[in-house]
């Protein structure tokens, strides 16, 4: 980083991580009309993230947990230096580059896979796959209360997609790393950190982007991400890209006050991206955008294929008469516990809401209205606030 890079770096550990959220602006999930409208005077309990229209920086860490709306994917709390694939993708728009098929290699838990879905065209298919299955569910869950369209998970390694010959216009390997990026806000990831696991590292990556590139449409878009800051599995990866395949770096428009830093590797100027906390306001992220030659045979994608592992939320499907919960008994459906619904309420299948904005669904019997909310989801502390969560509710002063 050299020497004042370094310094500032070490100075962002006498402060707070910051805590940002992006709003779900997809799928009917938040009917604020709230997309690209940041002009409204700011309250002092957020700042717009000035890379990404639908983020907010928040004043503190509220409890999540207890706001029935974070539950319902109207927001996903990321780390705001991952929601610069949000302008990554507005700007391959500007330059006119048309997508029909996404794929996010390595997605969960979801973040980066949700802040594509609410910028890509709703026709738009997004296979959002992890490899390990625990994550998988995670992300699952994730992508299954974003609610949007065209969204597939899978749980796949990166050699299946390879030998399934499916194609894809863009390919985000957001790769395991060394998590040099994650020291200020997680410290247990600087005790895990060794030299070894970062030989581990920049060697798995190449084989990663190995099988993806074999899996890019002929001038395809490859956005390769880590949370480290060591070049070998920074540009030396990417220079290791250019040269082995037909790749070409794309630039990525950015503004000088963010203050994101270029390439770190002497002698290494292709447009690269790099948040370092204490000079961008986020934690470590390293992206580039690199794009494929056309001199290829192309393919379509074979999302049916057989030999792909695709999950499925166990919930049951269809359009259900509806009923809105006051805060309280949105917090035990939450928890998984049995509801008594009005009289009036239709026998069979419901969904609950909080606010209008969907929860999930229950049986209802009459007596009482069992719980159909999948239990991995549930929320497990006994622990209640006195008083409702409210998060949005800080960012826009009118009632949803």
């Amino acid at each position: 980083m050299g020497e004042e890079r370094f310094n500032r770096y070490l100075g962002a550990f006498e402060e707070e991580a910051p805590v940002s959220i992006r709003l779900n602006v997809t799928g009917g999930r938040f009917f604020c009309d709230i997309a690209g409208d940041v002009t409204k005077e700011p309250s002092p309990c957020y700042m717009p993230v000035p890379w990404c229209n639908e983020g907010f920086y928040l004043e503190g860490r509220p409890q999540f947990t207890f706001d029935p709306l974070f539950h319902a994917g109207c927001y996903y709390v990321q780390e705001a230096a991952s929601m610069f694939v949000c302008h990554i993708l507005r700007s391959l728009f500007t330059i006119h580059y048309s997508l029909s098929t996404v794929l996010d290699l390595c997605a969960a838990p979801g973040g980066k896979s949700t802040a594509m879905r609410s910028v890509l065209p709703e026709e738009c298919v997004l296979v959002s796959n992890e490899p390990v299955p625990t994550r998988a569910q995670i992300l699952l869950e994730n992508i299954t209360k974003w609610g949007a369209p065209n969204c597939i998970v899978t749980n796949n390694y990166p050699r299946d997609f390879r030998k399934a010959k499916a194609k894809f216009d863009l390919i985000l390997c957001d790769v395991p790393c060394s998590g040099e990026g994650m020291f200020r806000k997680d410290p247990a990831t600087i005790s895990e950190w060794s030299l070894q696991n970062v030989e581990k590292c920049w060697r798995l990556q190449r084989e990663i982007v190995s099988d993806a590139w074999e899996c890019l449409n002929p001038g395809g878009i490859m956005i390769y991400s880590t949370c480290t800051f060591n070049t070998k599995e920074n540009e030396e990866n990417v220079r290791w890209i250019m040269d082995t395949y037909d790749a070409e770096p794309i630039a990525i428009p950015t503004d000088p006050s963010w203050n994101i830093t270029g390439s770190l590797l002497p002698g290494f100027d292709a447009p690269v991206y790099r948040f370092i906390p204490g000079i961008t306001k986020g934690e470590g992220l390293f992206v580039c955008a690199l794009r494929k030659g056309i001199n290829n045979h192309n393919y379509s994608l074979l999302i049916n294929n057989p030999s792909l592992k695709r999950l499925t939320p166990d919930l049951p499907q269809g359009d259900f008469p509806q009923v809105d919960l006051p805060y309280s008994e949105a917090l035990k459906y939450l928890r998984g516990e049995a509801l008594v619904l009005p009289a009036d309420t239709p026998r069979g299948f419901v969904t609950v809401t909080y606010k209008g904005i969907a929860l999930g669904p229950v049986k209802n019997i009459g007596n009482r209205a069992n719980n159909l909310y999948p239990k991995p989801w549930r929320i497990k502390t006994t622990h209640l606030p006195s008083e409702p969560v409210e998060i949005l509710s800080k960012i826009y002063s009118q009632k949803l």
